[in-house]
């Protein structure tokens, strides 16, 4: 009885059917044995390699060296199949002369070992090829005098990648033995090329998502943008300065939610923002909203921070802004101090200090009109501390909040 080969599609691998040995059958010499135990090791360790995530090229090499090693042959290459022109590419090998492989086709009709075995299904042992009568014996084989061949299958995405082909130019047979080493080869590639293609599909899944969240915050950027456009211009139509004011807070209110989008579809990362770059382009957009106001910034560089708590902690500045604006200079030419720096490697600490006409007497930072409920608001949402003090000239709100809740 010969030994059955069967290639499954549905799990990508070979399995070898063996008959039980023949009594009469002589037993293995002890090189024939140390060959055995070689063999098993070269899988062992090519295995190892394999599931240390090597560069698959790299690997296809690897797989090459290790099929002519473990059957003593003189060459070994991977055939790539490639569909659109039925042939096959040397993708990889060993033994071969410069301009093989990477540039050698092979035909992948079934005139050819390597197209036998792919158009068959099965493998394919050849141990003497000049009077071979299944296929031709093909142009490269024949250039280097190869007298044996064996081929198996390899997986692939549907369907086989291809092809592994031990050839050898010295007489002797490959046998059944052979034939198992080299599929425990085969389908420890077709593992690996099934882990390349879940690996392709998770990084294309990733760069179309990250495309689509660079996308919707480009668009809600640019319709952000447009509401605050459309409440400057009311406010510089208003009849009242009271409506003015009240329609320029709202206005920057949507332009730091829009310079966050704005960041975000600009780089690389999408869920973290540099704060410090973030509280200088809203509080330049702030100035350049309100006449006669200066805003200064010192900020520490490269203090990242979750964008869901950016966005607070810069409202809550642009709300202590235009309060200053509005109460701490009611004659104009505002001057504001923004600080932006980290406590003990946990907690950010925003000062907002202004030197001008000072609190009322009756100030109470628990009550207060809209844009101090909402930089109380704001707080809250960080889980920070808000405090005021009270300075000559002028007043200082600070914000601590941890970094991370």
């Amino acid at each position: 009885m010969e030994t059955v080969v069967k290639y499954h599609p549905n799990t990508r691998q070979f399995l070898v059917e063996e008959p039980p040995l023949a009594s009469s059958e002589p037993e293995l010499s002890i090189e024939t044995l140390q060959l055995r135990v070689q063999q098993q090791q070269i899988l062992a360790d090519f295995g190892v390699l394999a599931l240390q995530g090597t560069p698959f090229a790299q690997l296809l090499d690897e797989a090459s060296r290790c099929a002519a090693k473990g059957l003593g042959a003189d060459f070994a290459k991977v055939l790539q199949y490639q569909p659109g022109e039925n042939r096959f590419l040397v993708c990889a090998g060993v033994g071969w002369a410069d301009g093989v492989v990477g540039e050698a086709t092979i035909g992948a009709d079934s005139a050819s070992p390597a197209g036998y075995a792919l158009k068959t299904g099965r493998p394919v042992i050849s141990n003497h090829l000049e009077i071979e009568e299944r296929f031709r014996t093909p142009e490269l084989l024949a250039r280097f005098g190869i007298r044996r061949a064996m081929n198996v299958i390899l997986a692939g995405d549907g369907a086989p990648f291809g092809v592994l082909e031990v050839d050898s130019r010295s007489e002797g047979e490959f046998s059944r033995h052979d034939l198992v080493f080299l599929h425990g080869l085969a389908n420890i590639i077709g593992m690996a090329i099934e882990r390349q293609r879940m690996e392709l599909n998770l990084r294309r899944a990733l760069e179309r998502q990250q495309m689509l969240a660079h996308e919707v915050n480009h668009r809600v950027n640019n319709s952000l943008q447009i509401v605050a456009g459309m409440l400057q211009l009311h406010a510089a139509g208003a009849n009242s300065e009271e409506l003015r004011h009240e329609l320029r807070q709202a206005g920057t209110r949507i332009t730091a939610v829009a310079r966050a989008h704005q960041r975000l579809y600009s780089g690389d990362e999408i869920s973290a923002l540099d704060l410090g770059a973030y509280l200088r382009e809203v509080c330049r957009d702030t100035a350049t909203s309100m006449p006669d106001c200066e805003v200064e910034v010192s900020a520490a560089p490269g203090l990242m921070i979750r964008t869901d708590r950016a966005v607070p902690a810069v409202l809550l500045v642009n709300e202590l802004i235009v309060n200053a604006v509005k109460y701490a200079y009611p004659g104009g030419h505002c001057k504001v101090r923004v600080t932006l720096s980290l406590q003990d490697n946990r907690t950010a600490y925003i000062s907002v200090r202004d030197e001008g006409v000072g609190l009322p007497a009756d100030f109470n930072l628990a009550a207060g009109r809209l844009g101090m409920r909402l930089a109380r608001s704001f707080a809250q949402q960080l889980e920070g501390e808000l405090e005021v003090t009270r300075h000559q000239p002028g007043a200082e709100f600070v914000l601590r909040f941890p970094l991370v809740p």
